[in-house]
């Protein structure tokens, strides 16, 4: 019971990243940089706290901490600037599908070979980003901000790959939201920042709380669960996010984004609970 509680907590926590980020920045209380680093910065304090009551330091100069800290700035960049224009359930289904797609592609290049019910599962989980994505005529999707948050997928999902043989994820989790603090200044510093009490106050939630927090008890219930378990569980994230778009943001579900919800959704769901072999590399 604990356990499933945890790993609902985690899932809202995720889709409350894209809410609250969508409503800073549509609302116009920040602008994307300005919330961006605030976010960053939250994360790394409560990240921090935690850790230091939890005892232990902060492996801040381990091998992979620097491309594990820019993959992380990627991603908050491109996350925080593809609200400008994205509603919340769309980008958390554009986000959620590139990273699982781009984890099947790395699996894949790394030694997995696929079954034919993976591969069934990819190209629907692919055909739904395409829709979601497809310029046609009644398309609410604005190509830029589109764009954006597929590279904010790919910085995400490279994030993923290179912490998944940390040995404390709770403390490397923490010296790479520290690390991306500095790059996130050099470049964003200049873009003309402007911060409101309310976007401050959203950008803090987000950090610290859903953020922060809420990726430090991912990374506790990750240890108990299979892998397969954790990438289907995170298919409940575009869910709740497309709703809670609805009800907090008074976001428009369409047609198309039921379409490529159902394709992503199902198609991942398909993919991950089947098994797949190692290469043979003899």
């Amino acid at each position: 019971m604990r356990l499933a509680l945890a790993i609902t907590l985690a899932m809202i926590a995720f889709a409350a990243n894209s809410v609250l980020t969508r409503m800073a920045i549509e609302g116009g209380h920040i602008d994307p940089s300005g919330f961006a680093i605030v976010r960053v910065v939250s994360g790394a304090v409560v990240l921090g706290m935690v850790v230091s009551l939890r005892g232990g330091g902060l492996p801040l100069l381990r091998r992979n901490r620097i491309p594990g800290a820019l993959s992380l700035a990627v991603y908050i960049v491109g996350f925080s600037l593809a609200y400008l224009t994205l509603d919340a359930g769309l980008g958390a289904l554009i986000l959620f599908g590139v990273v699982q797609i781009t984890m099947f592609a790395h699996s894949i290049a790394t030694g997995t070979r696929p079954g034919m019910r993976q591969w069934t599962g990819g190209a629907v989980a692919f055909a739904g980003l395409v829709v979601a994505l497809w310029p046609g005529p009644g398309s609410t999707v604005e190509p830029i901000g589109a764009l954006l948050m597929v590279f904010a997928g790919l910085g995400w999902a490279a994030y993923t790959i290179q912490g998944r043989g940390a040995r404390d994820p709770l403390a490397a989790t923490s010296a790479n939201f520290l690390l991306c603090v500095p790059i996130l200044l050099i470049l964003l510093t200049g873009t003309g920042l402007r911060f409101a009490p309310t976007g401050v106050a959203l950008g803090i939630l987000c950090g610290g709380l859903t953020s922060g927090l809420g990726y430090a008890l991912w990374y506790a219930v990750l240890p108990r669960i299979d892998g397969a378990t954790a990438a289907i569980v995170q298919l409940s994230v575009p869910v709740i996010a497309i709703f809670a778009g609805v009800v907090l943001l008074g976001e428009v579900v369409t047609v198309p984004l039921i379409l490529a919800t159902v394709l992503v959704v199902g198609g991942i769901g398909w993919s991950v609970s089947a098994r797949a072999v190692p290469a043979d590399r003899s």
